[in-house]
């Protein structure tokens, strides 16, 4: 039987700084929502475990199918694209992610070639920040 909570899946590749550093985030400031870690690679989804995150899988069809029974899915707006974080994004998870019914909080990521209009560029802590407070505005 699926936890009633909300479920919040954070995706991530490469090391899992972002991840980590967002499933810290939401650890802290929402204890109400199920955090799960998803890594394109193994180190990504230990990473967020470490920071908190109460359960995680990794690989691609990890991600295929647990955005698609999400609430939220947060991560780099390279998770949208296929070949997104230097080619650990595969064109099956960017479609997921885009198909997901969930409400997704993507972070602006300058080295994946897409800018967004949104003012001016930030600090990655602040944009981490400001991916929890939407979060939250969208549970209340």
């Amino acid at each position: 039987m699926r936890d009633q909570r909300p479920l919040v899946v954070v995706v991530d590749g490469h090391g899992g700084g972002m991840g980590k550093a967002l499933v810290a985030r939401l650890r802290e400031r929402l204890p109400q929502v199920h955090v799960r870690a998803l890594g394109t690679n193994s180190a990504a989804t230990e990473a967020m475990l470490k920071a908190g995150a109460e359960d995680g899988a990794t690989g691609e069809n990890a991600v295929i199918f647990n955005v698609a029974r999400a609430d939220f899915v947060v991560g780099s707006v390279a998770i949208l694209m296929a070949h997104g974080l230097m080619g650990e994004i595969s064109p099956r998870m960017a479609q997921a992610v885009g198909e997901s019914t969930a409400v997704k909080v993507l972070i602006p990521a300058n080295r994946c070639g897409i800018r967004v209009a949104v003012g001016e560029e930030q600090s990655l802590r602040r944009y981490l920040d400001h991916c929890v407070d939407i979060i939250s505005a969208e549970l209340e």
